[in-house]
């Protein structure tokens, strides 16, 4: 693939994913609306082993956290705050695995990647985003989370699998909805993405392993290390700007690039 290609792609996705502004629409739109061809799978992975490297790195005193209770969760026991929030993000990572496994084998996954649907959730769960930023409270820190927090940010995360809706944004949405403050609502939101992402990985990685060769190798690691960048840059100007700025913007980005698909699409 051109390092050209590769770089667009790899960019768009880095700078999308943890962004509440929908990386697999990004995407899907790239080739729809360039003319380019699909990346594939393959690249999807590199991008994707990208952008969960930098959401490791930014918030490795999280991830540490949460690894250190794992050994204890293992053995069945949950009465350290290590191991409840390992337990935490298990449990919340559940239904958007199975879910996620059904749209696969049924191929409804493939029969959602439109213009139109791109389009209205776009606009829709942009605004609902708004709504639940204004509206919400802000009267709980991330330290709070609980396992009903998880669940109900784990159901949440199920909507995200419709392309267009923003896996962070989303979960975003719930963290605010539940009354989270916008910082420990976008963290906790990261947090998710790691045992989403990887679960992705594996179930699509175990698809296209087969098919590796030198030169998808090369591919591969180009497109993941400008994924790592760009997602690394994305992470670190939200989070900053989230210290003075709400998630309006991204609103705003949402709804116009909504109405235009939306035009797009019924023309």
């Amino acid at each position: 693939m051109p390092i050209l290609h590769l770089f667009l792609v790899a960019v768009i996705q880095g700078l999308t994913e943890f962004l509440p502004i929908s990386s697999s629409a990004h995407l899907i739109l790239l080739p729809k609306l360039t003319g380019l061809t699909d990346q594939g799978l393959n690249i999807d992975i590199a991008v994707h082993i990208g952008t969960l490297g930098a959401v490791v790195l930014y918030f490795w005193k999280d991830v540490w956290f949460g690894l250190s209770g794992l050994p204890q969760l293992a053995t069945g026991k949950i009465d350290t705050k290590q191991a409840y929030f390992a337990f935490c993000l298990v449990i919340a990572t559940i239904p958007v695995i199975l879910v996620g496994l059904a749209l696969k084998l049924t191929g409804l996954d493939e029969a959602m990647r439109s213009i139109a649907v791109i389009g209205w959730t776009m606009l829709v769960f942009g605004i609902v985003l708004y709504v639940f930023d204004q509206k919400g409270p802000t009267t709980r820190a991330g330290d709070d989370w609980r396992l009903k927090d998880a669940i109900i940010m784990g159901l949440w995360q199920v909507i995200a699998l419709i392309p267009g809706t923003s896996r962070s944004g989303i979960t975003i949405t719930g963290a605010r909805a539940l009354g989270f403050a916008r910082e420990d609502a976008a963290r906790l939101s990261m947090m998710m993405s790691i045992p989403t992402i990887l679960a992705a990985g594996t179930l699509t990685g175990i698809d296209v392993a087969a098919s590796m060769d030198a030169a998808l190798a090369r591919d591969i690691a180009i497109a993941a290390v400008f994924a790592f960048g760009s997602a690394l840059l994305a992470l670190t100007l939200m989070m900053r700007l989230l210290r003075t700025v709400s998630f309006t913007p991204y609103v705003i980005y949402r709804v116009i690039l909504g109405t235009v698909l939306l035009v797009i699409a019924y023309s």
